[in-house]
C-alpha cells in the first residue's frame, strides 16, 4: 500500500515528541491494515475517514483518505479537537 502524507499533516508530525510519533506510527499501522476501520465523514467531507486514537493519554484524530482500487491511503490531518473538521472543509473546498 502506498501512504501518502499532505503538507500540512507532515508539518503537524514534525512537531510531535518522539512518543507522540510512536503512538501515531501504531495508529498508521491500525489502519494500513484495516482502512476501513475509520468513521466515514458525510457531506463536504464524504471522502475523508476519521481515527480516533490516544496519544500519550489524550484522545486524537486522524483524518485520511482510502482509495482502495489503488492501494493508496492518503493522511490528511492530526488534530485533538473538533477544528480538524473546520481545517479540512477550509482545505477541500
Amino acid at each position: 500500500m502506498k501512504v501518502l502524507q499532505t503538507r500540512s499533516f507532515k508539518n503537524a508530525v514534525k512537531k510531535l515528541h518522539k512518543t507522540q510519533k510512536a503512538d501515531l506510527d501504531h495508529a498508521i499501522r491500525t489502519i494500513i491494515n484495516d482502512p476501513s476501520i475509520g468513521d466515514k465523514k458525510s457531506g463536504v467531507l464524504s471522502a475523508v475517514r476519521v481515527y480516533k486514537f490516544k496519544m500519550v493519554g489524550q484522545l486524537m484524530l486522524l483524518a485520511y483518505n482510502y482509495e482502495n482500487e489503488v492501494l493508496t491511503l492518503t493522511l490528511l490531518a492530526i488534530s485533538s479537537h473538533e477544528n480538524l473538521y473546520r481545517d479540512l472543509n477550509q482545505s477541500i473546498s
